[in-house]
């Protein structure tokens, strides 16, 4: 079987020759660089860097350097692996005309139970990883906020734009990620005034991809639910209202608004087709050719959540657009899974 993940690299690379030029022989440093987000942008960047023979330097901060070269190894073999933790790295040595800040402190339960500390750690982290671009000579700053800036999305409003001026309740304690968010991009726009580098601000979405968990996302337990044979289980009432962009379409948003974007203007990175939770569940089903049915647990009752992005300013001013249709990274996605043997070939 092919795989999977290496066809969505060639796609990526293949129709972006113009922006992995513009890397040519540069240096980047990425914090983030081993979680979801980051490790599509690095794999792409690996990629482009194999095939186009860019010689790029790239340093990734990382708390599991050898888990990662497991995870990804065409990235580890390729780029620096710095073992430390965001908020107190030592700054390695030389300048770095892009710096990428991916990492976060994830909206867990963990961190909806010390939420003050989750806040903190995280806005610390910012803050530290700017003063080294600071100090790097960093040109272009990428920071990947989240569309959780913009707190409860209002029922009658179909889609957010970026100057929507909404925000979480300073009341609700879970806005921790939220809340972290703002004053990070609060961050970046006052050291961008200040020290002549440009910040460019990517706020994310929902998406669906290799290496997205498997659990605690509603489209990875559906997809965990039919590699495993099992009907799917709906957790909720079955009528919150997301979107999805898939993976690959993701990581070139975000090179794109890291090397064409305005400075200091934000940009959504998500779909804006939307879909219902059950509806969501249905298509997982039909990709992954499961005719074990799906069982609704949760009560209506509740209005239903909408969690969608306007994605009209990075369409028209980047010419960003969505490549893979959701019913095909679905069915990309559950391939690259059976590909490496996750869960339905082994139980």
């Amino acid at each position: 079987m092919t795989n999977p993940l290496e066809r969505d690299l060639d796609e990526v690379v293949s129709n972006s020759a113009d922006i992995w030029e513009r890397l040519r022989g540069c240096s980047i440093f990425v914090t983030g660089g081993t979680g979801f987000v980051g490790t599509w942008m690095m794999e792409c960047l690996a990629w482009a860097d194999l095939k186009l023979e860019l010689n790029i330097r790239a340093v990734l901060l990382t708390r599991n350097p050898e888990g990662f070269r497991k995870k990804a190894p065409c990235v580890a073999e390729r780029f620096e692996l710095l073992c430390s933790d965001c908020g107190d790295f030592e700054f390695p040595i030389g300048e770095f005309t892009y710096v990428i800040h991916a990492a976060t402190e994830a909206p867990t339960p963990a961190n909806y139970d010390h939420p003050a500390g989750a806040f903190v750690k995280d806005v610390h982290s910012t803050k530290r990883v700017l003063e080294f671009a600071k100090e790097a000579g960093t040109k272009r700053f990428l920071f990947t906020s989240s569309g959780a800036i913009y707190g409860t999305q209002p029922n009658d409003l179909l889609a957010i734009p970026e100057d929507y001026m909404g925000a979480p309740s300073p009341m609700d304690a879970k806005s921790t990620y939220g809340q972290a968010k703002r004053a990070s991009e609060f961050l970046c726009a006052t050291y961008s005034r200040h020290c002549d580098f440009d910040v460019l601000i990517a706020r994310l979405f929902a998406f669906v991809g290799p290496h997205l968990p498997l659990e605690g996302y509603a489209v990875g337990n559906f997809m965990q639910d039919v590699l495993c044979k099992k009907v799917i289980q709906i957790e909720s009432d079955g009528t919150a209202v997301r979107s999805y962009l898939y993976a690959a379409d993701m990581a070139l948003w975000l090179w794109k608004i890291l090397l064409q974007g305005e400075s200091m203007r934000p940009y959504n990175v998500g779909s804006s087709k939307a879909i219902t939770v059950r509806e969501l569940a249905g298509r997982v089903a039909a990709a992954g050719e499961s005719s074990a049915g799906i069982n609704v647990i949760g009560r209506a009752g509740v209005p239903a959540a909408r969690y969608v992005p306007d994605t009209r300013r990075a369409e028209k001013e980047l010419g960003l657009e969505l490549r893979v249709s959701l019913d095909e990274g679905l069915k990309r996605s559950l391939d690259w899974h059976r590909n490496r043997g996750t869960l339905a070939e082994q139980v």
